[in-house]
């Protein structure tokens, strides 16, 4: 169909009002029922939130537990506070000027535990921030502490952190002779690209300074040669911070170019078979372990609501029927691996799951240590420029894309996936994970705590087997016992494929000792009224109470 004719083909279906009524009507019903679905909504919702505290005596008592329990609890409190600020002085000092001078630092302290708690937790909970040196999986503090990595360095320690040094200072060296010299291209780009063709199965490389760039740049591509406004994202996905994607909370200015619809369902499916202004889908495959489920955050853990679904074979059935339907009506399809790209496999998702895109984005670990972000192709939809309309281009440039020093960084990891040791680890990968999921879960069960682990690989999420209002508190359990993880907390654990079973061993036996010691002070009580539909009806009634203006109550 030229574009003429589909411009009067749209038309035509627009000037209809049977049509445009029904293709609205199918856009509502293949939104997903959360409030995540509706970014809109929430975006509406979250302004409306007005901000209340616990006092002290609510603090310990929000699910109604009876005095001796509220008194336990603040004893093994107290404790846990004072073993944290006890080891780490100059580490705390350091984290705590840090936090009133870099407001992303501010932004995280705040947004670890449900705001309910906050002020409290954080004049008694004291967290590090700063990290002075690392070896294998573990971390040091300023004042000597040594704590195993959970947080994975968001997603790009692949490998192990030994690797990126090394890796980091043959970079160095490579990239010495030519230096800061930006435009050009270091003779390494060469091989760059053709390994990331061969990676990718795609015919053309665009590089970026990172992950949000670089999906910014696909989309912006996907406009482009579909002549198409809007961008189809998955309820709970994240594809980087930028406008573009971010509908809802988190973005002041949401675009209203956005559909946010169900992973997984046929009435998707439908929207994109009917509608004619769909650029792009993007698929961000860690929704795998959740589909539809935002990114798990001990910050919004208000009982134990977290889900984990991970099916490898419906996820791949679903990745080739949205292929399909992309590929018969001309909408690009994006996956979005900046998080999960080689972690995998060699191949990434597209290997993984046996299903081929349009479009991939690359970023974290593909650097090598150092940032980038990276969008591979087919020829169709990366030409930037028309020979038939040569004023009508795709601009898309940086001073720092395929900087030297980034570029041979790249080319250690490139030919790090080649290698015979990392063959094996893939080979081996999910049954090794598996394996010490199961591990740990036994173990866990075995002490009777209420706390299990959901694996996808190597990124686990920590899940709740009873309603409770304090399960964001195993975080610095965890911290107590030399686990560190990101500033999400139990939500996302990132391991890399370097973890020994020796140390996963010893891993195991910290989270056990973790939980235990909560279980002791307390905060896992189960009384027989409380239930997640209580709970979520007793946070209703505080939240409607501050909003009117009413003192609450717990």
């Amino acid at each position: 169909m030229s574009g003429l004719t589909r411009r009067l083909w749209v038309l035509a279906r627009w000037l209809n009002p049977y049509l445009r009524a029904r293709d609205r009507l199918w856009l509502s019903l293949a939104k997903h029922r959360s409030l995540a679905g509706h970014p809109f909504t929430a975006l509406t919702l979250s302004r409306w939130v007005r901000g209340y505290s616990y006092t002290d005596a609510q603090f310990y008592r929000a699910d109604d537990a009876p005095l001796d329990i509220a008194s336990r609890r603040q004893r093994g409190f107290v404790a846990l506070a004072d073993r944290l600020r006890a080891g780490s002085p100059l580490t705390l000092a350091a984290s705590e000027e840090l936090r009133t001078g870099i407001s992303d630092a501010a932004f995280v302290h705040a947004y670890r535990v449900p705001f309910q708690f906050r002020a409290i937790v954080e004049r008694s909970l004291p967290v590090a921030t700063v990290v002075a040196r690392s070896e294998g999986g573990r971390l040091w503090d300023l004042d000597g502490n040594e704590a195993y990595d959970l947080g994975g360095s968001y997603g790009v320690n692949v490998f192990g952190v030994e690797f990126y040094k090394r890796n980091v200072e043959r970079a160095v060296v490579d990239a010495a002779g030519l230096g800061l010299v930006l435009g050009s291209y270091h003779p390494v780009v060469v091989d760059n690209v053709a390994r990331l063709k061969a990676i990718s199965g795609m015919d053309e490389v665009t590089f970026h300074m990172s992950g949000t760039e670089a999906v910014m740049q696909a989309v912006r591509l996907a406009r482009y040669h579909t002549g198409r406004s809007h961008v189809v994202r998955f309820c709970g996905a994240y594809h980087g911070w930028w406008d573009g994607v971010q509908a809802g909370p988190g973005n002041p200015r949401p675009s209203r170019e956005v559909y946010t619809l169900s992973e997984m369902s046929e009435r998707t499916l439908r929207v994109l078979r009917t509608r004619d202004d769909i650029a792009c889908v993007l698929v961000n495959p860690i929704q795998a372990m959740n589909p539809n489920g935002s990114p798990p955050s001990d910050s919004t853990l208000v009982s134990n609501d977290r889900g984990f679904t991970y099916d490898k074979a419906a996820y791949s059935a679903w990745l080739g029927r949205l292929r399909d339907v992309c590929t018969q009506r001309g909408i690009a399809l994006i996956f979005d691996e900046v998080f999960l790209g080689f972690r995998l496999a060699r191949g990434g998702v597209q290997e993984y799951f046996g299903v081929p895109a349009d479009l991939v984005t690359y970023g974290k670990t593909l650097g090598g240590g150092l940032p980038v972000g990276v969008v591979c192709g087919k020829h169709a939809w990366m030409r930037r420029f028309s020979d038939e309309a040569p004023a009508d281009i795709c601009f898309a440039r940086g001073t720092f894309n395929a900087h030297p020093y980034v570029m041979t960084a790249m080319n250690g990891l490139l030919r790090h996936l080649d290698s015979a040791e990392v063959s094996s680890q893939y080979a081996s990968l999910d049954a090794t994970w598996e394996r010490r999921a199961a591990e740990l879960n036994s173990r866990l069960e075995a002490v009777r705590v209420p706390v299990r682990v959901g694996a996808f690989t190597a990124i686990w999420t920590t899940l709740y087997t009873v309603p409770g209002r304090y399960h964001w508190m195993f975080q610095y359990y965890l911290r107590a016992a030399g686990l560190a993880p990101a500033w999400i907390g139990t939500g996302r654990f990132i391991f890399s494929h370097a973890t020994t079973d020796a140390e996963f061993d010893d891993i195991a036996r910290r989270f056990v000792a973790a939980a235990t010691a909560m279980l002791a002070d307390g905060w896992w009580w189960q009384g027989s009224a409380l239930t997640s539909k209580s709970i979520r009806r007793q946070v209703s009634v505080e939240l409607l109470r501050a909003r009117l203006g009413l003192a609450t109550s717990a």
